[in-house]
């Protein structure tokens, strides 16, 4: 079956400004004013961005709602996304900090959710990591709108860094937990906020890399099960310690290429011209898994289970390396 394109929109900036030194949101809308197709809390949209090479790439970023209303999403009449200046990144946040400007056209892809939240008799409780707050904002916004229990915990280095600080107050009230590094000397208690939690509390957890770690780490130790932690991750792959360039070999053409030390096997197949199936490239949807034929598998990804990693026939290419000089694909 054929590869379905998802729909794409062309959209005018009518707001662009920074919410702080590190972070700009961007207000979007049709042409013509009309409504856009609705979404639902944890949705993102896909953007394209202008690398600085010339090149096209795509980035997603997630759909923020602070109201409080039903069918506040339903059919809105803009989009609000913010993004958090990487400096060291290959440059799709450069380019919407300092490229976009309002009355610019962006192209994007409908919404889709990958991050969805299920309200049900339980609480939820949300863990905000910096840039990870945007679309846990929509999640607090609709559990106010159901009357479902919520609290927020919401961490970042400094207050004057946590973008949607006073939309989180003001819909929240006592139900937002906040937690600057600056304030207390280290970073946030994932034990102590653990404790806080009832047995069927449903955990949304959206931050960067350590964060999220530490909060799975901590909650496979309490035993706590899947269905009750849910997750997405806001970075990219970042080159560790010991990263080094290998060889990628793909068993169904024979084809070979050199994988640099700092870039993902997704990204050199791309270069020359393969065409892999991927979304999210944070190695949590699932979508880019290859067979592996030959290769000690260094694993990083969200998605696979500790028996299919330890299987060492699968990978996550988005961001998965190995450890030896040579992987062996079976594609």
């Amino acid at each position: 079956m054929a590869h379905e394109e998802p729909a794409t929109l062309a959209l005018r900036v009518v707001e662009a400004r920074a919410l702080n030194p590190l972070i700009r949101m961007f207000r979007l809308r049709t042409g013509d004013g009309s409504a856009l197709p609705g979404y639902t809390a944890g949705a993102h949209l896909r953007v394209r961005v202008k690398l600085p090479d010339g090149s096209y790439d795509w980035r997603h970023y997630s759909l923020i709602n602070p109201e409080a209303r039903q069918g506040a999403t339903d059919a809105p009449a803009d989009y609000v996304i913010a993004v958090r200046r990487e400096d060291d990144g290959r440059g799709g946040s450069r380019f919407m900090h300092d490229r976009l400007n309002e009355g610019d056209t962006l192209t994007v892809e409908v919404p889709k959710n990958d991050f969805p939240l299920h309200i049900g008799a339980a609480r939820t409780v949300l863990v905000a990591g910096g840039i990870g707050v945007t679309p846990l904002v929509s999640m607090a916004a609709r559990c106010k709108t159901e009357g479902a229990p919520v609290r927020m915990h919401y961490a970042g280095r400094s207050r004057d860094l946590m973008a949607f600080l006073p939309e989180l107050q003001d819909l929240l009230a006592d139900d937002l937990v906040v937690h600057a590094d600056a304030e207390t000397g280290a970073p946030l208690n994932v034990e102590a906020l653990l404790d806080g939690c009832g047995a069927q509390d449903q955990l949304y957890v959206c931050g960067p890399k350590v964060m999220l770690d530490a909060v799975l780490v901590a909650t496979q130790a309490r035993g706590w099960t899947h269905d009750h932690v849910h997750f997405e991750l806001f970075t990219t792959p970042v080159i560790e310690a010991g990263d080094h360039c290998f060889e990628v070999e793909l068993a169904q053409s024979g084809r070979r290429f050199t994988v640099p030390a700092n870039q993902t096997v997704l990204d050199c197949l791309i270069e020359h011209g393969c065409d892999p199936m991927f979304d999210c490239k944070r190695g949590e949807c699932g979508v880019c898994s290859a067979p592996v034929l030959e290769g000690d598998i260094d694993h990083r990804d969200y998605f696979l289970s500790d028996a299919e990693k330890a299987s060492g026939k699968v990978m996550q290419v988005c961001v998965s390396r190995v450890r030896g000089s040579r992987l062996v694909l079976d594609i």
